[in-house]
């Protein structure tokens, strides 16, 4: 088993980056991922802190952000976010630019048939949070790499009738390619390693409506989670694995060799 491809996501809820290489951090996060967030003005958290997925514009609640393309620039701190060919907005993430970002972001998701803002109006105006260097603002507080298997998807695939079924549906941070058809949900409560890196697999991956949006249109063609049902019968809608490390971090790389403790 081998690492097929690498990913992490700056902003929560919009487009992945995609990495040759990722550096896991003390305790199983990914550096530079989920650094930002679109929050609701009405949210329950304060400041920077981590919130549920909800209180965030996000795939969830605004499948049209999957047509945005993020770049951030991480050494700099500088977000740019465009359509297309067309840069909607590009700005350093001082009070100015932040306040900037939001509105730019503001004035797309307003502009959306399926939003969250429109019948909302307490959410507004929206504001972007993070520093843009700690990643805190995945699903779970504790934070968590998640890894799926690429024949997961094959199968998956088939099983939707959608032989063009995108992994960045499923916004994992790690695909592994090598194993059989949802070989990794019997690594929960076992131990693997991805290069230098041990981690320990926590749980299975509980899917959302996010699923529901293709990543090129952001519309909401397949219904995922009853899909899921289907190929993967469980209790909820399963897709992937979240993990996390106690040892000391360190880099894995697309490439890298995956194994399995007994």
């Amino acid at each position: 088993m081998r690492v097929a491809a690498l990913y992490r996501y700056p902003v929560k809820g919009f487009s992945p980056e995609p990495c040759e290489a990722l550096s896991v951090l003390e305790g199983g996060r990914i550096a530079g991922d989920r650094v930002l967030g679109v929050r609701f003005a009405n949210a329950s958290a304060t400041g920077d802190g981590w919130g549920t997925k909800h209180e965030f514009a996000a795939l969830v609640n605004t499948p049209g952000l999957a047509r945005l393309h993020v770049k951030f620039t991480h050494e700099t701190l500088r977000l740019r976010i465009s359509l297309g060919g067309q840069v909607l907005v590009d700005e350093a993430l001082d009070d100015g630019g932040r306040k900037r970002i939001a509105a730019a972001i503001e004035d797309y998701v307003l502009k959306l048939f399926e939003n969250p803002l429109s019948s909302h109006p307490e959410r507004l105006p929206l504001r972007v949070v993070g520093d843009g260097v700690t990643p805190r603002y995945q699903d779970d507080e504790a934070g968590m790499v998640t890894l799926h298997g690429r024949e997961s998807l094959e199968a998956l695939a088939a099983c939707a009738g959608a032989p063009l079924l995108s992994e960045h549906r499923f916004r994992s941070n790690v695909a592994v390619e090598g194993l059989k058809a949802w070989g990794e949900q019997a690594w929960v409560g076992r131990r693997i390693r991805i290069g230098d890196v041990e981690f320990e697999c926590v749980n299975a991956k509980t899917r959302c409506l996010a699923t529901h949006a293709n990543p090129l249109n952001g519309e909401r063609d397949l219904p995922m989670m009853k899909v899921l049902l289907k190929a993967l019968p469980t209790e909820r809608p399963t897709f992937a694995i979240a993990m996390t490390t106690s040892g000391r971090g360190g880099i894995i790389r697309v490439g890298d060799k995956v194994t399995v403790s007994d």
